[in-house]
């Protein structure tokens, strides 16, 4: 029988779904340390990392049975994929599960950075208090606004339907165009994008990570926005400028952004801490128990669908 080593706590009850059919191992606590895992590897044919493990050549190496990374998560930036392809390891993600929740918190952060509500939250709670001048300390709107989505796939698209149903306009900017009738439904415009990042009120980024992306956004790019732009990330910390950004934030080179994802998570740069005009989140945008149980179904379907045709599986190597 199979083996399999899940690094992270998942639910006991979605595991199940595993009986009968693999062995598998359970970490009691948040999850097993890198140690832990190098200690364990070599008995098991399957590695199921969550999306703050990385998984690299030394644990790979140790894995002399591994022919399956199932990851939990739908990035895939924590694990060194070009040498799993060396190795022979398939490499799979779960996009589907994660697409609507993540939707959500980015038009939650997108609301949260433009309507100043984490802002209100905190200042309303201390003894100075805020304004409650007319005029004072006001947000900023998204009716009637653009929305500039980079990264127009199953996350990008969720997140149109949503800024378009709040009369919102969408611009994008994707490595290819996409088919006409995509656009059509969020009456949505193809741009360079340098022109995403001129024209729009508010952005959102959604690319994938990888080599290329790296500090996609910095200084420059930021320089192009209004000062008047929202900026939202929940793709990966990795493909942002830090701090670049903080001091975009400091020096009101743009109005405020929206950010699930840092550099160097769980740290995060100690100016963004002292900013008003960013709201912070711990990678939480797939954070309800529902999303985290479908995704573990999704991680599941992959690994039976490796080795018994079941499912589909949702390949990257």
């Amino acid at each position: 029988m199979k083996k399999v080593l899940i690094t992270y706590k998942l639910n006991p009850e979605i595991a199940k779904e595993l009986d009968g059919k693999f062995e598998y191992v359970l970490p009691d606590k948040s999850g097993f340390k890198r140690e832990e895992v190098l200690e364990m590897i070599a008995d098991f044919d399957v590695l199921v990392p969550n999306f703050s493990f990385y998984t690299d050549r030394e644990i790979m190496d140790k894995g002399v049975k591994l022919e399956l990374i199932a990851n939990f998560g739908v990035g895939f930036n924590n694990i060194d994929v070009e040498y799993a392809k060396q190795k022979g390891i398939t490499v799979t993600n779960i996009p589907h599960s994660v697409t609507e929740p993540t939707a959500e918190f980015a038009f939650a952060l997108l609301l949260s950075a433009g309507r100043r509500l984490g802002y209100y939250d905190r200042k309303i709670r201390t003894p100075e208090g805020l304004s409650w001048g007319l005029y004072d300390e006001a947000g900023l709107p998204i009716y009637g606004k653009s929305l500039g989505i980079i990264g127009m796939g199953r996350i990008g698209q969720a997140l149109a339907r949503r800024a378009v149903a709040s009369g919102m306009t969408i611009m994008y900017h994707n490595r290819n165009r996409l088919d006409k009738t995509i656009e059509e439904k969020y009456n949505a415009r193809y741009v360079a994008l340098e022109t995403l990042l001129r024209e729009s009120d508010y952005i959102s980024l959604n690319a994938p990570s990888s080599k290329e992306t790296i500090h996609m956004i910095g200084k420059k790019e930021l320089e192009m926005m209004k000062v008047t732009a929202v900026f939202i990330n929940t793709a990966r910390g990795n493909m942002v400028d830090e701090e670049a950004l903080a001091h975009a934030l400091k020096e009101k080179q743009i109005w405020a952004a929206g950010l699930d994802v840092f550099e160097n998570e769980p740290k995060i740069s100690p100016q963004l801490l002292k900013l008003d005009n960013v709201v912070l989140a711990p990678h939480a945008a797939t954070k309800t128990l529902e999303a985290r149980d479908e995704m573990g179904l999704e991680m599941i379907q992959n690994i039976l669908g490796f080795y018994f045709d079941t499912y589909p599986i949702s390949k990257v190597v």
